[in-house]
């Protein structure tokens, strides 16, 4: 008879099987089960989508919705009620809603905006590679993956340096998944800090307004009710977090990838206007946002044969659409110069009215980072090519990024 103890270790080993390489399990699903119930460990029935067709339809079906207040009792379970006052923001929300916050923030992140801010991120880049080692092993991730994109959108919202270290802290936090207790205590104290120093930040801008995105809206919220106190606190976390975790790691997924398949790398190399296609072919290959938000039925739909009765949550699996030969060519191959590399190919910045709104940015920053990293330090190589890398371990998928990244920029010999 198997223990307790034993049914324990077995899941783990699955877990972690499967945050090494998730695409097998995928590839299954997709072909025996493209709508798949779940029974996740918080306890709510929860169906997870597969296929390409299914996932793209479903980011934009308005019977699949956002509004977390409508599935309070199921967001409570998987989130706790700490996360609510950091979530009343565009991402959890439906139209009129979400059309109203996203417009207030829209004009930071189009794309002549954001390629105004071209030589802020240059600097950047650079500053970070000059303090990098080049002769000795070091973690990528946390000397340059992390530090670029939260320096930007710091900038942008206008968070004082000597703060910054301490929000990627907090939000590494936040960002993990579990359910046990310590970890439920230890997540709830740093939503309860995250909230109070956005909520302090917020009284300074009104004191001392800078040129800076967090005291316009600020000024939007006391001049024009633009939006309430409470979703002004979560916009400003909102674009914080995902304004820096996820382009992090997409970050680090596409060294760790373009080092381990050279081809692909000595195109970049060689033919520095593939730079753009690349990317987009990194973020199908393996971006960094595995699972997209859920989402809940409020009446009854069907997808590929499989009723989602109304109440249930619905988890759209982008890693696996991205992957899906329905839509791809030889969908496990990295080839950056794969035909049809657009940006709407893809579904790694999601799709319909959720679209990510720092797209353009993550793609910029991204651009530049694999772009200076490779032409300073040509010869760059993984510290350790015959370990592997290590991914993130979490219950269910939500990230998909490596726990570490150790590289050598000058390699001896």
């Amino acid at each position: 008879m198997t223990t307790t103890q034993e049914a324990v270790t077995a899941a783990e080993r699955c877990i972690a099987e499967f945050r090494r390489d998730p695409h097998p399990v995928y590839a299954h699903l997709r072909d025996a089960a493209p709508v798949c119930p779940m029974k996740p460990p918080h306890g709510n029935e929860t169906y997870l989508i597969t296929r390409y067709e299914d996932a793209r339809a479903a980011l934009s079906d308005p019977r699949l919705s956002k509004d977390m207040y409508g599935a309070m009792d199921a967001y409570r379970r998987i989130f706790g009620d700490s996360s609510v006052a950091l979530d009343d923001n565009m991402l959890n929300s439906d139209a009129p809603k979400h059309t109203r916050l996203r417009r207030l923030v829209n004009s930071a992140f189009t794309p002549r905006r954001v390629e105004a801010l071209r030589p802020r991120i240059e600097e950047v880049v650079q500053s970070l590679l000059d303090a990098c080692p080049t002769r000795e092993p070091f973690d990528l991730l946390p000397a340059f993956a992390f530090p670029l994109p939260i320096t930007v959108i710091c900038d942008l919202l206008g968070v004082p340096p000597e703060d910054r270290s301490r929000l990627q802290q907090l939000s590494t936090t936040v960002a993990q998944t579990g359910f046990g207790e310590e970890f439920k205590r230890a997540q709830q104290k740093a939503e309860e800090d995250l909230h109070a120093f956005f909520t302090d930040l917020i009284a300074a801008k009104r004191a001392h307004p800078g040129d800076d995105m967090l005291s316009a809206l600020t000024a939007v919220r006391d001049n024009d009710g633009g939006l309430t106190e409470n979703e002004l606190v979560s916009t400003a976390f909102l674009l914080m977090f995902a304004g820096h975790k996820t382009t992090a790691y997409l970050i680090g997924n596409a060294v760790h990838h373009l080092l381990t398949h050279p081809v692909q790398l000595r195109a970049v190399r060689e033919r520095p206007e593939l730079i753009r296609a690349a990317v987009e072919e990194l973020v199908r290959y393996d971006g960094s946002v595995e699972s997209a938000t859920f989402r809940y039925a409020t009446e009854d739909v069907e997808y590929n044969g499989t009723r989602i009765p109304k109440g249930a949550l619905v988890q759209i699996a982008l890693s696996s659409a991205n992957r899906d030969p329905r839509k791809f060519t030889a969908p496990d191959e990295l080839d950056v110069m794969r035909p049809g590399n657009a940006q709407d190919a893809h579904l790694g910045f999601g799709h319909g009215s959720h679209y990510c709104l720092g797209a353009p940015l993550a793609r910029m920053e991204t651009q530049l980072a694999i772009t200076r990293l490779f032409d300073r330090f040509p010869g760059m190589a993984l510290a350790d090519p015959g370990g592997g890398p290590r991914w993130l371990e979490v219950p269910f998928p939500a990230f998909r990024g490596l726990a570490e990244l150790p590289v050598v920029l000058e390699p001896a010999g």
